[in-house]
């Protein structure tokens, strides 16, 4: 589906820049709790000050081109489902109850699987999308019933497929999981850590401008994954949204 590449995108976009929102307020809370801060600490505090303000706009920005998208990507919908009821197509009210059902336990053992807190956008997708197909169906509108319970199971099988990607990777106590892979790159040449913290063996080392995944957080450090397949824990002031 076209739909689910523009909103991998953007929920990248987003996601990058709240890690950064994040950590950088923990940065700046633990700073603030420090008595009689240098004059470059000060400078530094007021500088990361700035860039929060600018990144909490930019979330602003960004969710409000989300919502947008979302309304579009409803009406696209709404107007093939409504083709779909015009044509009287030969689908059965049995076999759009059953695909739905179908969908509705997948959608479930996907939620069930997900780690960290809160659902992730391809389930939040699916459900919205099982909804709409129950209206239909109640409209006695099959075709377009059916319609979209395929389109929510294109997001389930999305689903289904980051969290293969994912099964590889050891989850540590007090891990979140990204709603989706950031793209990330070093900002500055650094050390991968075999975890969360200065405390755990290193690796590697990556240059600056190395393209990563950011596949998770824990406190200040972020899970990450090179393009040869290395895995391993860097801090998040050693990279940068890409």
């Amino acid at each position: 589906m076209h739909n689910l590449g523009i909103f991998s995108r953007l929920d990248r976009s987003i996601l990058s820049s709240v890690l950064f929102l994040v950590l950088a307020t923990a940065l700046l809370s633990a700073c603030a709790g420090k008595t009689a801060p240098s004059a470059t600490q000060r400078a530094a505090a007021h500088e990361l000050e700035g860039k929060i303000g600018e990144l909490q706009l930019h979330l602003l920005e960004q969710e409000t081109r989300l919502k947008e998208m979302q309304r579009k990507l409803d009406e696209a919908i709404e107007e093939v489902v409504r083709a779909k009821a015009k044509m009287h197509s030969l689908e059965s009210k049995a076999e759009a109850a059953s695909t739905m059902a179908e969908a509705e336990i997948a959608l479930k053992v996907l939620e069930a699987r997900m780690p960290g807190e809160g659902k992730s956008p391809e389930a939040v997708q699916a459900e919205h999308l099982l909804k709409m197909s129950l209206q239909e169906l109640e409209k006695q509108n099959y075709g377009g019933a059916l319609y979209l319970v395929n389109q929510a199971k294109d997001f389930i099988k999305a689903g289904e497929a980051r969290l293969k990607s994912q099964e590889h990777l050891e989850t540590r106590a007090g891990e979140v999981f990204f709603a989706a892979p950031i793209a990330l790159q070093m900002l500055r040449t650094g050390n991968v850590r075999e975890g969360p913290g200065s405390n755990f063996k290193v690796l590697f080392t990556l240059g600056k401008g190395t393209p990563l995944v950011g596949h998770s957080r824990k406190g200040q450090w972020v899970r990450i994954e090179d393009q040869k397949g290395r895995a391993g824990w860097t801090s998040y002031t050693l990279v940068e949204g890409w």
